[in-house]
């Protein structure tokens, strides 16, 4: 009996443990759309890698697939342009969160309003690594697309 409850307490353990990483990880995603939608780079740079890769996949004029890269130093740069009468959020519509050790994927869904007007949607995937206890964003893709956004 002893046995069947040393079992039963330690598979609580674990799963308690990895909702704590699963939190952890939500809030490094939360933390850098919060920083995104202040217009604030310099929280935006403490939930990322020094080397973190941003992607978007769009399509070209004639309907192909394309893949886009930018900086992150261009990033904040054309975030951090945009007029403050402007307004713009990013609403993410949920999270899909899987963890092996120290790396993370998390999907999420979204989508992008520009002064209060939807203009697109999509999926954002992020990649994480937990370096020294912080889980920080090392790749970003997206989608982008204009239609069936509901």
């Amino acid at each position: 009996m002893k046995q069947i409850l040393l079992v039963i307490i330690l598979l609580s353990f674990n799963v308690v443990t990895a909702q704590n990483e699963k939190e952890k990880v939500k809030n490094t995603i939360d933390s850098f759309f919060e920083s995104f939608h202040n217009q604030d780079s310099v929280t935006m740079k403490k939930n990322v890698s020094e080397k973190v890769i941003i992607q978007s996949i769009g399509e070209n004029q004639i309907g192909g697939t394309v893949v886009n890269e930018t900086s992150f130093s261009d990033f904040l740069k054309s975030i951090s342009s945009i007029p403050k009468d402007i307004s713009f959020k990013e609403e993410l519509l949920d999270y899909q969160i899987s963890i092996d050790g120290s790396m993370a994927n998390v999907w999420t869904p979204y989508k992008f309003y520009f002064n209060d007007s939807l203009s697109h949607c999509g999926v954002n995937s992020f990649q994480l690594v937990k370096i020294n206890g912080k889980w920080q964003i090392i790749y970003i893709i997206d989608t982008r697309r204009k239609e069936k956004c509901e």
